[in-house]
């Protein structure tokens, strides 16, 4: 039944997009300095999870690469990498300068210098989850090198900026904005069709079928190709020639878990111990939980920084927030 298991992967970047159009021609617009070997300005990718913002950028910037002859590409994701120096890192892997760096005794100094120093083609990076970097300095380091574009991706502006001393907020205001809507019932059908095609035997799924898997979904497509996965998995475990109604009634609640214990998996651990004092603790109050938190970890966070995270992960649906100021709670969902 599975041809491509790729195709069944929420990484996976597809020959033709589905729905993005027009971000796609903006933030190719965005994009085009480079093809005259000029930098290009920061680009900020917002919306909501699932909606497609990283599977544009990394498709959009390799449609660059087939026009560009010399030009280098990385992505990061900041929410693994999330600290100064595994950005600096990461970004250095992208055009084979770590080579005798060590993780734990080379300064952080010393990779900024590398990158100062670099000279190179057009260096495209896509930093995404750019709310999750710990220190933000790394983006006014990034923005000063010669020959390097950014597109940054978060879900909010707000989050992202309110992060940003005057320095950093002065220089990237005037960036190009593309906002990403959720995606409509009919277009996760569109891409669901997509990944059959590509990546199942033919019949093996009806319209029916991937209208009740885009309905689960509830506009994400994150969710929808994990429920499609494990609904592939389970019929070419039972050794079933289709995608029928009761293998899906199995795989939604499956398929929609896969998705959320991904995002569990790639909590910080400050985000991880709040995550763990919910589970633990049920219903708090954004003083409990701080209290609780304070006492469970070393050199804890701020306030400020704590309400950051709780944000983000109730942007990822892994907790609820209710109220508002004093009469907030938060729970895992």
């Amino acid at each position: 039944m599975i041809t491509d298991a790729r195709v069944l992967q929420s990484e996976f970047i597809p020959r033709k997009v589905e729905h993005r159009n027009q971000e796609v021609n903006l933030l190719s617009n965005s994009l085009r300095p480079i093809m005259d070997g000029e930098t290009a300005q920061t680009t900020l990718l917002t919306g909501p999870s699932g909606a497609g913002k990283t599977c544009i950028a990394q498709f959009t910037v390799e449609k660059l690469r087939e026009n560009v002859l010399d030009i280098n590409s990385q992505y990061i994701n900041c929410w693994q990498d999330y600290t100064r120096f595994r950005v600096l890192y990461r970004a250095l892997e992208g055009i084979g300068k770590t080579v005798d760096i060590h993780r734990r005794s080379t300064p952080k100094d010393e990779l900024l210098d590398r990158i100062q120093q670099y000279d190179g083609p057009q260096y495209v990076l896509i930093l995404d989850e750019a709310d999750q970097l710990e220190d933000m300095s790394v983006l006014y380091d990034l923005y000063r090198a010669r020959n390097i574009s950014m597109i940054l991706m978060a879900n909010r502006e707000n989050d992202l900026f309110s992060q940003f001393d005057g320095r950093l907020t002065s220089r990237l205001q005037s960036c190009t904005r593309i906002h990403f809507e959720k995606y409509h019932f009919d277009e996760l059908i569109s891409i669901l069709e997509a990944r059959v095609r590509w990546g199942l035997s033919e019949d093996v799924i009806g319209k029916q079928q991937l209208a009740l898997i885009a309905d689960g979904a509830a506009g994400d497509a994150r969710v929808a190709i994990g429920i499609l996965r494990n609904a592939a998995r389970r019929a070419d475990q039972e050794g079933a020639e289709e995608i029928t109604n009761d293998i899906l009634h199995d795989a939604i609640p499956g398929g929609k878990q896969e998705v959320r214990q991904k995002a569990v998996n790639q909590l910080t651990p400050h985000q991880h111990a709040l995550y763990e004092i919910l589970q633990e603790e049920g219903e708090l109050s954004p003083g409990e939980l701080y209290d609780r938190y304070s006492e469970s970890v070393d050199e804890p966070k701020t306030k400020r920084t704590v309400r950051n995270y709780l944000s983000k992960m109730d942007q990822y649906r892994l907790i609820v927030s209710e109220g508002k100021n004093r009469a907030r709670t938060y729970r895992v969902r």
